[in-house]
């Protein structure tokens, strides 16, 4: 289909062969858009990664009162529908009476209060911000698994030659996990190429302006909206090359030696 020129909904289609792809090219909304995604994967994948790795170690690792608690209150977003994760954000972000301007305005710190999905600055990251809430928690239990597994006799003895909790992270724990966090990664960055085009569709349509537009919100809109299906496919085999080619280097690049014990 992405070599035809069809609106979706008729008989007629027209073979133009690669110029839906010639098109794309010099589509600057759609490389807005690509650059949206890519910032949403490689900040929202840093940040919940390392904070799931993190509630993941002090949960297992510590003796922290009220553990169970923890485990689940961070679960829960994981559970909760997009659409559900969408509204709950969209009333924090309010700019009039929303709980993050609320909190500012408490703290006396009105200089940090936001149009936090008008902006067109700033848009993109509080769409981040409720990708990373609904994450951590399921990837935290997901590495507390592979954590808890780890004989405590190695830390134990790790103790005994003078390592200390960071050390033990580093030469222990993370080597020990890695190729659960290899495996995650790559799921994580998919999902998030799929979960940001819901939050986006939910919570601003991609405004203000195009400033939240991802790829695959505007693949939609091309296709289902503006009527341009063969151009919207075109759009969808870059998508697919994207995910794939991404999926391949990230395999590459965390390929390790695989630790066992």
């Amino acid at each position: 289909m992405s070599l035809y020129k069809w609106g979706g909904f008729s008989n007629n289609k027209e073979f133009v062969g690669l110029a839906n792809f010639k098109i794309l090219w010099d589509d600057m909304n759609f490389i807005r858009s690509l650059q949206n995604s890519v910032l949403l994967i490689v900040v929202v994948t840093l940040i919940t990664m390392i904070m799931a790795l993190l509630f993941a170690t002090l949960l297992t690792r510590e003796n922290m009162k009220g553990s169970s608690f923890f485990r689940v209150v961070f679960y829960i977003p994981n559970i909760l529908s997009i659409v559900v994760i969408a509204g709950i954000f969209s009333a924090v972000y309010t700019p009039t009476n929303g709980l993050l301007n609320s909190i500012f305005g408490l703290f006396k710190l009105e200089g940090l209060q936001q149009m936090w999905l008008g902006d067109q600055q700033i848009a993109i990251f509080a769409i981040g911000g409720a990708l990373i809430w609904q994450a951590i928690g399921y990837y935290m239990v997901m590495y507390m698994s592979s954590i808890a597994s780890i004989p405590e006799s190695l830390y134990e003895a790790s103790s005994l030659e003078g390592a200390g909790r960071i050390r033990q992270f580093f030469s222990i724990t993370l080597p020990l996990i890695w190729n659960n966090i290899r495996t995650t990664l790559t799921f994580f960055i998919i999902s998030t190429i799929n979960l940001s085009f819901l939050l986006v569709q939910a919570m601003t349509g991609g405004g203000p302006d195009g400033a939240t537009e991802v790829f695959l919100s505007y693949m939609y809109k091309q296709a289902y909206t503006n009527s341009s299906y063969g151009y919207g496919m075109a759009i969808g085999v870059v998508i697919f090359l994207f995910s794939f080619a991404l999926s391949a280097i990230i395999s590459h690049v965390t390929k390790r030696e695989v630790y066992e014990y």
